[in-house]
C-alpha cells in the first residue's frame, strides 16, 4: 500500500474516533450534513470560521429579551469577553428610559465586547463604545400580545394604566386619549414601547407615513438582525449562524414568565384596538417579521427545521442533566433560594422563576452545577454576580500594569452619575426625532433632549 493510502487510512480512523469520541454532537453534525446544511459544531475546530464576539443588543420590553440576555451574559463569562454593565446609580439598567450615554457604563466593564442590558436606543453613543465590527441585534413580538404583557406588568407603574377604572385593558383601548398623558413618567409602556426602545418618537402621529417608513428602514440599516419572539429557535438559527457560534452557544431557559392567571385573553377586537393604538409598533413587527421569513426562506425551511429540532433536543438534555424530569418551576415566593427569585412588578402579577434540585451537587462538577446555576438566574442577580467578576478581573489587570503607566491610565471610578453639560439649543428634529419626556430619575441641571435614533445624547 502506498504511503498515500497509508495516510488517507489513518485520517479516517482518526476522524471517526474523534466523532465516536464526542458522542451525541456527532449525531447532530451529521444530521445537518445530511441536508446540506451548516455543520453545526460544539466545540472549535481548525479552518471555520471563528465566533464573532462583539454584539450590541437591544433588550425591550416583554418580548422574551431576558431569555435572550441571560444567553448572551453565559456567552461572554464563557468566551472571557466584557459585557457592559450600569453605573451603580442606574441599577441593572442603563438609566433607563433616558437615552443612552457612554456615561452610564461602569468603568470596570470597559472596552466591552457586548452590551444587552435595558437601553433607550442611541446609535451614535454606542458606535463610540462599541468596537467597528459590532453587530447590531433586537428582538420583537406581536403588539397584541406584548402589549397585553406590558398593561399586565406595568399596571401598578405606569400612570396612563394606573387611572383606569378596575384595571381594565378594555376600557383603556376604548379610549386611550382619556387616560394616556405622553410626558408623564413611565409613559413609554402604554404606547408604542418598541418604537420609544428603539430611539424613536412614540407620539408620532398616526397620519405620518413618511415618519413610519423612515423610521422601519432606518431601523433595518442599522440593525443586522432582528428576533422574533413568537419564532424564538428559528430565530436563534439565524443568530448562530450570523455569528458563527456553536449549537451550545444558543441553548437557553425560558426566564421572566408569569403565571397563567396573570395572564388575559384578548377578546374579539382588542387585537385590532392594539395595532391601532401603538400603530408604529405593528409596522415594526409586521416589516420584521416577513424579513425574518426571508431570511430563513434563504437558509433552507429544510435546514432551518432541523437544526430547530436538534437545538430543542439539546435542550431537553441539558435540562435532564440540570433538573431531572421535571422542571423545578415556581412562583417566586415559593423559591427557597432567594437569589433565585426574579422581580416581582406587583403584587397582581406573578413572575415564575426555578429551583435548584437539592441532590444538584451529587455527582456534578463545579462547572456543571454552575451552568445550571446561570441558565436559571435571574436578571438582577445575574448583573450583580457579573459586574463583581469582571470588577475583580479588572483589578487584576490593573495591577499588574507598570506603575508609571497605571499613574496615567487610572480613571475615577463613578458611583453616580455625572452632571450633564448644559444643553445647546436642539436643531429642528429630523424623522426619526423623538419628543421631550419625563424620566423616572431626571438628572440634576439635566433637560430632555430631541434626539434620533442615529443622533448623540446630550
Amino acid at each position: 500500500m502506498s504511503q498515500r493510502k497509508i495516510f488517507l487510512v489513518f485520517v479516517a480512523i482518526s476522524t471517526v474516533s474523534l466523532l465516536l469520541h464526542h458522542g451525541g454532537h456527532f449525531s447532530w453534525t451529521m444530521e445537518a450534513f445530511h441536508l446540506g446544511c451548516p455543520a453545526i459544531q460544539s466545540h472549535p475546530a481548525a479552518g471555520l470560521k471563528p465566533k464573532h464576539t462583539n454584539v450590541a443588543f437591544l433588550k425591550t420590553h416583554k418580548t422574551a429579551s431576558t431569555t435572550m440576555q441571560n444567553l448572551l451574559f453565559r456567552f461572554a463569562e464563557r468566551n472571557n469577553l466584557t459585557a457592559a454593565l450600569p453605573v451603580q446609580a442606574c441599577s441593572h439598567q442603563f438609566c433607563y428610559p433616558r437615552s443612552f450615554t457612554s456615561h452610564f457604563v461602569h468603568p470596570h466593564t470597559l472596552p466591552p465586547n457586548i452590551i444587552t442590558s435595558h437601553m433607550r436606543f442611541n446609535k451614535a453613543e454606542l458606535q463610540r463604545l462599541m468596537p467597528n465590527d459590532t453587530i447590531y441585534v433586537t428582538i420583537l413580538r406581536e403588539p397584541g400580545h406584548m402589549f397585553e404583557s406590558l398593561f399586565s406588568y406595568y399596571n401598578q407603574h405606569c400612570q396612563s394604566f394606573k387611572r383606569v377604572p378596575n384595571g381594565s385593558l378594555e376600557a383603556f383601548l376604548e379610549e386611550p386619549w382619556r387616560y394616556y398623558r405622553a410626558d408623564e413618567k413611565d409613559s413609554m409602556y402604554a404606547r408604542n414601547s418598541l418604537t420609544f426602545d428603539l430611539g424613536g418618537d412614540k407620539d408620532r402621529p398616526t397620519t405620518d407615513v413618511a415618519y413610519a417608513r423612515s423610521f422601519v428602514a432606518e431601523v433595518d440599516r442599522v440593525f443586522s438582525l432582528v428576533l422574533i419572539a413568537e419564532y424564538f429557535d428559528e430565530s436563534l438559527v439565524l443568530l448562530r449562524h450570523l455569528l458563527s457560534w456553536d449549537l451550545d452557544d444558543i441553548l437557553y431557559v425560558k426566564l421572566n414568565m408569569r403565571t397563567p392567571s396573570s395572564k388575559r385573553s384578548l377578546t374579539p377586537g382588542l387585537p385590532a384596538k392594539i395595532r391601532a393604538w401603538n400603530s408604529l409598533d405593528a409596522r415594526l413587527y409586521d416589516h420584521f417579521n416577513a424579513s425574518l421569513w426571508r431570511q430563513l426562506s434563504a437558509l433552507g425551511p429544510a435546514c432551518v427545521a432541523r437544526e430547530v429540532r436538534l437545538l430543542r433536543r439539546a435542550q431537553e438534555r441539558l435540562m435532564r442533566s440540570c433538573f431531572g424530569d421535571r422542571m423545578p418551576l415556581r412562583p417566586a415566593a415559593q423559591i427557597k433560594n432567594k437569589e433565585l427569585r426574579p422581580w416581582q412588578p406587583s403584587g397582581k402579577v406573578d413572575i415564575v422563576g426555578y429551583d435548584l434540585p437539592m441532590n444538584l451537587s451529587s455527582g456534578f462538577s463545579s462547572q456543571a452545577q454552575e451552568l445550571c446555576l446561570k441558565l436559571i438566574l435571574p436578571e438582577i442577580q445575574y448583573t450583580r454576580v457579573l459586574l463583581r467578576s469582571q470588577s475583580l478581573r479588572y483589578r487584576r489587570v490593573y495591577q499588574l500594569r507598570p506603575q508609571q503607566q497605571s499613574h496615567t491610565l487610572q480613571q475615577p471610578i463613578r458611583t453616580a452619575l455625572p452632571r450633564h453639560r448644559s444643553p445647546q439649543p436642539a436643531a429642528a428634529p429630523g424623522p426619526l426625532g423623538t419628543r421631550p419626556m419625563a424620566t423616572s430619575k431626571p438628572a440634576a441641571g439635566s433637560q430632555s433632549q430631541t434626539t434620533k435614533l442615529g443622533s448623540k445624547s446630550s
